[in-house]
């Protein structure tokens, strides 16, 4: 079989998001599956809107839908924007859900043939929309592996597939979280890397007009995407002569930038339809916000969701820009890559709501495997290449050990941070020590070196009656100057067991040290990874004595966003001094 490695990597990575759909999918449970939720909801509601409900202005049908399957987030209808003429407007764009479209008919045609509810939300749909997300997504795989054949050998190609699935965020989001944007138009960059090609190779009308219908068609699943048009542009410009030749062949077949242009147009045409009927108007504000002079590059190195943090593999993405030099698609990738980065790394909401890694940046993965597969070419030509393979094998299991921490929300989807991660990096059982690191930066690691020289300890169960925004002081520790200010280092540690029975996702358990009119406080949230609502918990965070508190109190309460109301079984306030 010729390039059978590459195709083995092709059906692998198939299995492998086949069975972390099933695996995720939970398909003995009562609570059905789910992936048309939160951000996905605002992609997908037209389709139940349109074709089941007609009702695409008021959605009064969605009150009844969110009472049963809960699927805004909380109630609070934030995917859509209310228009001065009363209307609700889809704060996402269309693109998504005329992608989901076969498969939507698909769930409807199985719905009403069964006793499900024909509703457009009932486990028909849900199916079939997470199925079909990965059904394009394997095809465009088998595209993109013909494509990265044309310039690098079947080996380069087997290995790059296989890393540029396994070791990112690629699973996370065609996989589990796949109703969302990012792997339907994943399909739509292989699919203009190859019209691209095909254009370039034979210049012919059809190209040039699917090349407009796909950038619209990306352009209104996400605005941002009308970058894509750099691929075909500057495609074959990667020298002097060959940009002359490019250019040459443009002014040859200038009436295919026309079709390019009307058939983008068409792809946006629903789009604009839509906003007109709904909103009156051919153009409507959704309301993104973007910082393009003062972009967030934590969003590419930070602890919280960076990008070369979290999936480290995606550095070598950005290194093979030095290995491209050669090739037709050079400044199609770097132009493109670059605006990309410096695009989603400009938006206002910079955590990107809840994510793993970068979330939006898996849909570009096509193009970045243009620039990575050819470093990992240069690599496979090296005496060291063991080694790499080694840290790709390792770079894959961290990225799947992750990935169930993700799912679990040890590794949490806005709140993560260098310390924490240090603690919980392929941990497979963190600690409740562990998650006071999401809201503190204060541990003591070595706290066998320290004496505990007082405490305070409360064995008896205690009744926190229902409080609003704080509670009064439910335990203290009084510390007098005794010498002991005298130690390198003096720390406070507070453990108890909490069960909340109201307030338990928003409420915090705080300590406060006060000395002579000077305080410092560090609180710890009720919810955390670990935690189970409706039970006992255990909790445990550290706070360092700074070195002028001399006398003093350290008060422990609650605090909460809206209320709390619980019960305490255990608290104990120990004060430490060393390293002896």
């Amino acid at each position: 079989m010729k390039n059978k490695f590459s195709i083995i990597a092709c059906v692998l990575v198939a299995l492998v998001l086949i069975q972390y759909r099933v695996k995720h999918s939970d398909l003995s449970s009562e609570t059905p599956l789910k992936v048309t939720t939160w951000d996905a909801l605002g992609y997908y509601m037209f389709l139940p809107g349109i074709f089941i409900y007609d009702d695409v202005t008021k959605y009064d049908w969605l009150t009844e839908i969110d009472k049963k399957y809960s699927v805004t987030g909380g109630g609070d209808f934030y995917q859509a924007t209310r228009s001065e003429n009363g209307n609700y407007v889809g704060k996402y764009l269309g693109g998504v859900a005329i992608l989901e479209l076969p498969f939507f008919f698909i769930g409807h045609v199985i719905a009403i043939n069964s006793h499900y509810n024909a509703d457009g939300f009932s486990p028909p749909y849900q199916y079939t929309i997470a199925f079909g997300v990965i059904f394009y997504c394997i095809l465009a795989l088998f595209v993109l592996r013909f494509i990265l054949l044309k310039y690098f050998s079947d080996p380069a190609v087997a290995l790059s597939i296989v890393l540029l699935t396994t070791a990112t965020n690629f699973i996370q989001f065609v996989a589990i979280d796949s109703a969302q944007s990012h792997a339907f138009i994943f399909p739509l960059y292989v699919l203009m890397i190859y019209l691209s090609i095909k254009w370039h190779e034979q210049p012919r009308i059809i190209w040039a007009a699917l090349i407009g219908v796909t950038l619209g068609l990306a352009t209104i699943s996400r605005p941002t995407e009308a970058i894509m048009l750099f691929i075909p542009l500057l495609w074959g410009t990667q020298n002097k002569a060959a940009a002359a030749h490019k250019w040459a062949l443009v002014k040859q077949y200038l009436p295919h930038i026309l079709w390019v242009g009307a058939l983008g147009l068409v792809g946006i045409l629903p789009q604009l339809i839509y906003w007109k009927i709904v909103s009156g108007d051919l153009i409507f504000n959704v309301g993104s916000k973007w910082y393009f002079l003062n972009p967030f590059f934590r969003v590419i190195v930070g602890f919280v969701n960076g990008w070369m943090v979290y999936t480290p593999i995606t550095i070598l993405f950005v290194v093979g820009f030095f290995y491209i030099k050669e090739f037709p698609f050079k400044k199609s990738v770097i132009v493109f890559c670059l605006f990309n980065i410096w695009i989603i790394t400009a938006w206002s909401d910079w955590k990107y709501g809840a994510t793993y890694s970068t979330r939006a940046l898996v849909q570009s993965y096509p193009i970045f495997a243009l620039a990575f597969t050819a470093i990992v070419e240069r690599i496979l030509q090296q005496k060291w290449k063991v080694l790499f393979y080694a840290i790709g094998a390792y770079l894959i299991f961290v990225n799947l050990f992750q990935m169930e921490q993700y799912f679990t929300t040890v590794l949490h989807y806005r709140d993560m941070n260098r310390a924490y991660y240090g603690r919980i990096y392929l941990n497979p059982s963190p600690t409740p020590l562990d998650m006071s690191l999401m809201d503190t930066d204060e541990v003591l690691d070595n706290e066998d070196e320290f004496q505990v020289i007082n405490e305070t300890v409360i064995d008896t169960v205690i009744e926190i009656g229902r409080i609003k925004n704080y509670s009064n002081t439910i335990a203290q520790l009084r510390i007098k100057n005794d010498g002991s200010e005298t130690a390198k280092e003096r720390w406070i540690k507070i453990t108890a067991t909490i069960k909340a029975s109201v307030g338990f996702s928003n409420s915090y358990l705080n300590c406060k040290l006060k000395s002579s009119g000077k305080t410092k406080e560090r609180k710890i949230r009720i919810f955390n990874p670990i935690s189970q609502p409706g039970a006992f918990n255990n909790y445990a965070f550290f706070v360092e004595v700074p070195e002028t508190f001399k006398d003093f109190n350290a008060d422990l309460y609650f605090t909460s966003d809206n209320e709390f109301e619980g019960r305490i079984s255990s608290i104990r306030i120990s004060y430490l001094f060393g390293p002896l």
